[in-house]
């Protein structure tokens, strides 16, 4: 039996893909490479006088430097779309030549922001792109906000929010695989898993109020027998694999903060040298070398890392070694993975237990260093309690085990997921956080079939759990949620 009505117990969502967001129609204009040197600068503009401002100091070349008197101005219905002009810049008020240009033309709506849109190519520097930047805007552009432009390329539909939120993690893409993440989310793979998942949802939702306005053909307008099995085993499977997804998307895409910590010159500065393949931190004999903080950035099996060497934790009353030593104490709290490393050569102090103590209940690597003074002979007792926590033996003085170390950390961070650059991956802890709601309303959904709730009760559970994933898309998305999410951006983008 085909349905017969959408029902009227509840509101059903706008399905047709239009934003709530309001959005002027000025024309935007921003410097869109970044400050300093180089080989070219482009201005972009956006908006339906982005031909009229352009062609007001826009002169096109005839193979030689243009006369400033010449009134060869650029005709604006003279432009094709997706066409290089060459030309010169002219400053309006005195004729005076700013620059010489490419004039790159890209009429709505095969644009990046599905309207007129023109790149000023000139080259680069910061006054002669200030000095351009301020005739366009003298012309009748405004000043473009942080990611406007790819504002109006999701506003206008040309992209999902999801996608425009790729487009700050490619530019902030770290490794290879965060920009893979990055690329996977721009094409558009969660944005089309999650509206395959909505649109199943919003059309059970039209067959649960249509059998809520049809009593009498409960039976035949919905299957109540199939439904809990099938949200079980589909709907319900894939939003929890999403979830589980967020922990690597996250770490690949954010990275690991590492820190490495034992009393003093058990060799934690040259561990970090080993790490970063460069001689970061200071290396002597002398214990107490490191008194502060040394932080520095690199790629582990494309995962980013920000690894910390730390001030020696020991007894002390020097006041400056103090300073560090709680420094190091507060990095360890907010730390993903800890290097607890420790002389393998000597027998434990209590400094050393004292620093167990401290982590054992934290994600921790036992790092056992100096593997080229004890090889072969009487190694370190360790209490039973200590062999619980994943250990390595190394030497950082000739590099040995650190390949197992660096696969170690590799394993721990990521746990016994790996990352598939073919599946939809969740990054966002905007996307995790919503999933997580939409998951309870889903689960409330398949108890109420089970415990045989009214339909009207099991209509409101179903339409929060679209609500959510809508608002993932930006179908419900508010206006603070997008802003939030595009004043990220720089300006120009």
């Amino acid at each position: 039996m085909g349905i017969r009505s959408l029902g009227r117990s509840q509101e059903l969502p706008d399905r047709t893909g239009s934003k709530i967001y309001n959005m002027n129609d000025s024309t935007i204009a921003a410097v869109a490479t970044p400050i300093g040197t180089g080989g070219i600068g482009i201005i972009k503009l956006s908006g339906k006088n982005a031909l009229s401002i352009a062609s007001q100091i826009f002169r096109r070349s005839n193979s030689s430097i243009p006369n400033p008197k010449d009134k060869n101005s650029a005709d604006i219905f003279s432009f094709k779309t997706h066409r290089l002009y060459h030309g010169y810049i002219v400053d309006p008020e005195n004729k005076r030549v700013v620059d010489e240009v490419l004039l790159a033309v890209m009429l709505a709506p095969r644009s990046y922001t599905r309207e007129d849109v023109v790149e000023i190519q000139a080259h680069s520097g910061q006054i002669v792109l200030r000095y351009i930047l301020e005739l366009v805007l003298k012309c009748g552009a405004v000043m473009a906000s942080p990611g406007e432009f790819t504002k109006r390329a999701y506003i206008n539909g040309r992209i999902g929010l999801t996608q425009a939120e790729a487009v700050i993690d490619i530019i902030n893409a770290r490794t290879n695989k965060s920009l893979e993440i990055a690329n996977t989310l721009i094409k558009g793979e969660l944005q089309l898993c999650i509206e395959k998942i909505s649109d199943y949802l919003f059309n059970f939702l039209v067959e649960i109020n249509a059998a809520i306005d049809f009593p009498e053909d409960v039976e035949e307008i919905v299957n109540v027998d199939r439904i809990p099995d099938f949200f079980q085993n589909d709907i319900l499977k894939t939003i929890q694999e999403l979830i589980d997804q967020y922990d690597n998307g996250h770490i690949l895409r954010d990275g690991i903060k590492l820190v490495i910590i034992g009393k003093p010159n058990v060799g934690k500065s040259s561990l970090m040298n080993c790490l970063i393949k460069k001689d970061r931190s200071i290396v002597t004999d002398v214990p107490g070398t490191t008194r502060d903080l040394i932080e520095e950035s690199f790629s582990l099996s494309g995962m980013p890392v920000i690894i910390a060497d730390t001030a020696g934790i020991h007894d002390t009353k020097d006041p400056v070694e103090v300073i560090g030593i709680n420094k190091t104490k507060d990095y360890i709290d907010c730390s993903d993975l800890i290097l607890f490393i420790i002389d393998g050569s000597s027998i434990l102090t209590h400094e050393d237990y004292e620093i167990f103590e401290m982590i054992n209940k934290m994600n921790s690597i036992l790092v056992i260093n100096k593997l080229d003074l004890f090889l072969g002979k009487h190694k370190v007792n360790m209490p039973d309690c200590w062999k619980k926590m994943p250990r390595v033996e190394i030497s950082a003085l000739s590099n040995k085990g650190l390949d197992a170390l660096k696969g170690l950390i590799v394993r721990i961070s990521l746990g016994k997921n790996s990352f598939d650059s073919q599946n939809a991956i969740v990054p966002s802890l905007r996307h995790k956080l919503l999933l997580d709601k939409c998951l309870i309303a889903l689960c409330s959904v398949v108890d109420g079939f089970d415990r045989g709730s009214s339909l009207e009760l099991i209509a409101i559970d179903l339409k929060v759990a679209i609500d959510l994933l809508c608002e993932i898309t930006g179908i419900l998305a508010g206006n603070d949620v997008i802003d939030q999410i595009f004043n990220k951006f720089c300006i120009g983008k």
